[in-house]
């Protein structure tokens, strides 16, 4: 699994002119899926982005984890994060799961993410066109994958 990881004081998700979710100060988490990815990846994504101390305390250091501040959560499903780029200019896209794999991986790792975060994770909808905004609050975006732990 493979994510960018947003800092955000506002994101959003509109489909087909229509706002799907929203959240204010929190994570937006861009999520791609490959078919080795397991519920051990999810598990360790999900605690890593939780514990993630990237929002700032009273001194202004960095110390500070989305659950600390009692921020929210947006996770969209984002196959692209999966490129391949090596051959030509025109990515291929062949890493990235089907539908029938990473649907069901999408929806566990939002639930595990709900429930660690302990509320309501605001979503995207699987494989639909969709127009992410955002205010990239500092700007802070972190790259982590389950394949590759730095």
């Amino acid at each position: 699994m493979r994510v960018v990881i947003q800092r955000v004081s506002q994101a959003s998700v509109t489909i087909n002119n229509l706002v799907k979710s929203e959240i204010q100060q929190g994570l937006l988490v861009l999520l791609g899926v490959c078919d080795e990815d397991t519920e051990e990846d999810i598990d360790w994504l999900v605690r890593k982005i939780i514990q993630l101390r990237i929002f700032s305390d009273e001194n202004g250091v960095m110390n500070r984890s989305v659950t600390d501040v009692q921020g929210d959560v947006m996770v969209v499903s984002q196959f692209t994060l999966f490129a391949s780029y090596k051959k030509g200019n025109r990515p291929s896209w062949l890493r990235a799961s089907k539908p029938e794999v990473a649907t069901p991986l999408y929806r566990l790792f939002c639930e595990k993410m709900a429930e660690a975060l302990g509320k309501t994770v605001a979503t995207g909808s699987f494989g639909a066109d969709m127009k992410v905004m955002l205010i990239n609050d500092g700007p802070v975006t972190i790259c982590m994958d389950t394949k590759n732990k730095e």
